[in-house]
């Protein structure tokens, strides 16, 4: 990318991008957003300093300039998260300024990330995720009737196995659950793969869709095609889960996300292990699993306020 930076930090910025893509094996999307708040910053450092930004004035910068550019971004509306994330993004570019001898970036340590609120994920019920990832509830659209299995395919995986959305696009012709395969191997973050059970629905549905597809299918290419043929993007099946928020009554939260979401929660519900939920989910830490138990808390809890006849007393 053009920077307007010296030649020394243009360099450092390359290399820095391409240890993030083959050493540490971040995901292209976590790369990019990386690249893309370092510019930001080496933006804002030309005005901030007055001058072109070198490896040197980039490491020789004070806490207060880095609470400046994060002050900066705060006016313009960014959020806490995201804030969080770029200053994430600073820190990693400066411990990799001191690993090529520009000397120490403390600054960067010395600066708390913004608070976020933690919010509870919120599943989608039992019944409307098996409707989402039924074609049959999208009868009365004027698509194609491979278009809309295909979709349900994509979104019982998303429920059935608690893939991402990018996992299941990732998914090629020649792994396609079907058949006596019960079991799928997916490429998760950070480049790691796990194996999840496929349930005989979720089968169903990708052997639907690959009985109406009118493509022929690769071995190595994307099992899930778009309408001409090419790889399937993540935007259309966030168009068909809006569609189908409509028609089921679901809130804004309704997401193909969500539908990770209530597999997990779901699977909790009913006495699921919180290890081998983990295990399902990819997740790193235990700790990002167990919010799911408070979601299930605070399930219970509803319920009980709905329901108790002394809950308001």
């Amino acid at each position: 990318m053009l920077l307007p930076a010296t030649p020394a930090l243009c360099g450092a910025v390359a290399s820095w991008l391409t240890a993030l893509a083959s050493e540490r094996r971040l995901a292209p999307n976590t790369v990019e957003a990386y690249s893309r708040d370092l510019r930001q910053f080496i933006v804002f450092l030309v005005e901030h300093l007055g001058e072109e930004p070198s490896p040197e004035s980039v490491t020789g910068l004070k806490p207060a300039d880095i609470r400046a550019f994060l002050a900066f971004r705060r006016r313009g509306g960014v959020e806490s998260r995201t804030l969080m994330r770029q200053l994430a993004a600073l820190r990693s570019f400066g411990r990799h300024l001191e690993r090529e001898g520009h000397g120490p970036a403390s600054a960067f340590a010395a600066i708390r990330s913004p608070k976020v609120a933690k919010g509870l994920p919120k599943p989608i019920s039992a019944r409307a995720a098996r409707a989402m990832a039924d074609a049959g509830t999208r009868d009365g659209e004027a698509r194609e009737p491979w278009i809309l299995a295909r979709d349900a395919a994509v979104l019982a995986l998303l429920y059935g196995a608690g893939l991402r959305i990018s996992e299941a696009l990732g998914i090629t012709r020649q792994d396609a659950p079907i058949g006596e395969v019960d079991a799928l191997t997916v490429l998760g973050k950070g480049g790691k793969t796990r194996s999840v059970p496929v349930i005989p629905a979720v089968r169903r549905a990708v052997e639907q869709y690959l009985a109406l597809c009118p493509y022929s299918l690769p071995p190595t290419g994307p099992l899930f095609v778009g309408q001409k043929g090419g790889p399937l993007s993540p935007r259309i099946i966030q168009l068909a889960v809006a569609g189908l928020r409509g028609a089921l009554g679901l809130d804004a939260k309704a997401t193909p996300h969500a539908l990770r979401h209530s597999f997990a929660t779901h699977l909790l519900s009913r006495g699921g292990e919180l290890r081998a939920i983990q295990e399902l989910l990819g997740h790193a830490s235990l700790s990002t699993t167990q919010i799911y138990t408070q979601v299930d808390s605070a399930r219970l809890m509803a319920a009980y306020d709905a329901a108790h006849p002394r809950a308001r007393a």
